[in-house]
């Protein structure tokens, strides 16, 4: 796979992540929309309403919550974005590396980062014998290559080299940014649909009722459900699109800056046998990592499932790699 320049990768990501940032909100607000008209389409069907006063309702309904909803959007989405770096080390359970700590990865990380002309990250290690790293971060603050125990105690230099470089390109081409973005984002709606799973589910214990307010609660709250169902399953096939593309950038990158695309090659073989980190529970943080943990998809179904991947095969990554 031909490398794209760092520049044109650059300005391609930074447009991607205000893209998102215009377009998640639009769906969001789409989506309201669309819950209006569907309560009011419903509720005043039985009735002969007509169309134009459905639409009249709905438009009137709209314009009273859509502050709430965005203002509530605009909140969670800063609330994350600026704490993304305590919800990952919570999530991972990593903790800081410093240079006295181990100084074969420190200069590593440090010799890399002079010959690329970076600031040097924060490095954090994960007491977990299998093989995975990650990077993190929305700025030269918070930028983070973290990396397993087990990656730094099976792999030899050549190899660990090339997988710090790997994730040292996801940060210089400001790939954890645009992905901790669209998480954010997705988290909204996998918010939402759990919120009304849980309406759905207490409301079905519930005695049953068979009074009008009864079944408006029920109407009420399976509407939202399909309507934030449909919002997640576009904005995880969004994500999933660009954290599997961003992988070949960032392989292809590993191999620029480091020459050495077989070492990298080797080290994937070696992560694929291994990569499930214990202490990731969260497929959102989970998609971070250079292999996605217990993602590989297998039999007649791969094409679909691919669909869903967070990350391309482990062999097509290695065949490209094989042919630099």
């Amino acid at each position: 796979m031909k490398y794209v320049g760092i520049q044109t990768q650059q300005s391609r990501n930074n447009f991607r992540s205000l893209l998102l940032l215009c377009l998640f909100p639009c769906l969001v607000v789409g989506l309201t929309y669309l819950f209006c008209y569907l309560l009011h389409y419903i509720s005043m069907a039985d009735d002969g309403t007509t169309m134009p006063l459905v639409i009249d309702y709905t438009n009137r309904m709209f314009l009273q919550i859509v502050p709430y909803v965005v203002g509530g959007v605009l909140v969670w989405f800063l609330i994350a974005y600026f704490a993304n770096t305590r919800i990952i080390d919570a999530a991972t359970g990593s903790i800081p590396l410093q240079r006295k700590d181990n100084k074969r990865i420190y200069n590593l990380v440090e010799n890399l980062c002079m010959s690329q002309g970076m600031k040097m990250p924060k490095i954090h290690v994960i007491d977990d014998e299998s093989l995975n790293a990650f990077a993190s971060g929305i700025n030269e603050r918070t930028y983070t290559v973290t990396l397993s125990k087990g990656i730094i105690e099976k792999l030899n230099d050549e190899e660990l080299e090339t997988v710090i470089a790997h994730e040292l390109s996801h940060i210089r081409n400001h790939d954890v940014r645009l992905l901790i973005i669209s998480i954010v984002f997705v988290g909204i709606f996998s918010m939402i649909a759990q919120i009304c799973m849980q309406w759905v589910y207490h409301a079905s214990m519930m005695p049953r009722r068979r009074d009008e307010k009864g079944n408006g609660v029920i109407v009420l709250v399976l509407i939202a459900l399909v309507v934030a169902a449909i919002g997640y399953f576009f904005a995880l096939l969004m994500r999933f699109a660009i954290s599997r593309k961003r992988e070949y950038l960032a392989d292809a990158g590993s191999a620029e800056m480091t020459k050495n695309p077989l070492a990298l090659a080797s080290a994937l073989r070696k992560i694929s046998a291994d990569p499930d980190i214990e202490a990731v529970k969260r497929s959102d943080v989970a998609q971070l990592f250079i292999q996605h943990p217990g993602e590989q998809a297998k039999g007649f179904l791969d094409k679909f499932n691919g669909l869903f991947a967070t990350h391309p095969p482990i062999e097509k990554r290695i065949a490209v790699l094989e042919q630099f």
